[in-house]
C-alpha cells in the first residue's frame, strides 16, 4: 500500500498493459491532490490489496488476462461498495458497455480519451457523476431512442449495428464473443424478420424503423 497525505484522493489501476498501466500512473501521480494507492496487471493480483489499498476510485481495464475486469465488478463492490469504478477500454461494444454499467461501472473511457479529459472524468466519478467518452455517450443515448417495437432481438440489433458500422462478420464475431457460423445464424434470423433479402434492404428497413 501506498501511503498519502490526508485529503489526497487514492487511485488504484489495473489494466495489464504495462506501457498503458505505467502510463495512467505517472499521469494520476503529477496531478496534485491525487496519490496511485495500488496498481496491478491482473484482477487476481489487486483483490487481496483492495481493502488494504482504501481507495477512493479505481480505474479498471475491460479486459484482463484470468479474470477479466467486467467479470470481476460484481465481487469488487463486494469489497468496496461505494467506490466509483471507472471502465478503460479500446472496446465499443454496445453488449460490453451495458454489461458493465450492469454489473456496477460508474463510467466508461475508452483508452484514447485525452489525458486533461481523463482527469476531469476522475474528478466527476468522485463526485457522484457517471463519466463516458463521447463515442459511448452516444451509444447510451440513441440505445433508448430505439423503436421499443423492434421484433430484433438485442443480440441482433448489436449484429446489425456492426454491420451497420461496416465491420466483418469475423469482426463482429471476436467483439461479441460469439462465433462467425452464430453471426450468420443471427443475420439470417434479421432478414427473416425484417422481410428483406439484402443488407441494404435490412439497413433500410432498420433505419426508417428506428431499429437501430
Amino acid at each position: 500500500m501506498i501511503n498519502s497525505a490526508a485529503g489526497d484522493i487514492r487511485v488504484v489501476i489495473i489494466e495489464d498493459d504495462d506501457t498503458i498501466r505505467e502510463g495512467y500512473t505517472f499521469l494520476i501521480g503529477q496531478e496534485e491532490g491525487f496519490v496511485i494507492a495500488g496498481a496491478y496487471a491482473s484482477v487476481e493480483e489487486a483483490m487481496p490489496q483492495l481493502a488494504g489499498d482504501d481507495p477512493h476510485i479505481l480505474l479498471l481495464d475491460v479486459q484482463l488476462p484470468g479474470i477479466r475486469g467486467i467479470d470481476a465488478l460484481p465481487a469488487i463492490r463486494k469489497i468496496l461498495p461505494d467506490m466509483p469504478v471507472l471502465i478503460l477500454s479500446v472496446y465499443e461494444s454496445e453488449d460490453i458497455i451495458f454489461t458493465a454499467l450492469k454489473n456496477g461501472a460508474s463510467g466508461y473511457l475508452t483508452k484514447n480519451l485525452p489525458a486533461p479529459k481523463i482527469m476531469a472524468s476522475i474528478r466527476e466519478a468522485i463526485d457522484g457523476g457517471g463519466p463516458m467518452s463521447p463515442g459511448i455517450a452516444g451509444m447510451v443515448i440513441r440505445s433508448f431512442q430505439k423503436s421499443s417495437h423492434s421484433p430484433l432481438s438485442r443480440r441482433e440489433t448489436q449484429v446489425l449495428e456492426s454491420i451497420s458500422a461496416g465491420k466483418s462478420r469475423g469482426k463482429i464475431a471476436a467483439e461479441l464473443y460469439i462465433d462467425t457460423e452464430t453471426v450468420k445464424t443471427h443475420i439470417r434470423n434479421i432478414y427473416y424478420k425484417l422481410n428483406v433479402n439484402s443488407r441494404e434492404e435490412a439497413l433500410k428497413v432498420a433505419r426508417d424503423s428506428k431499429f437501430i
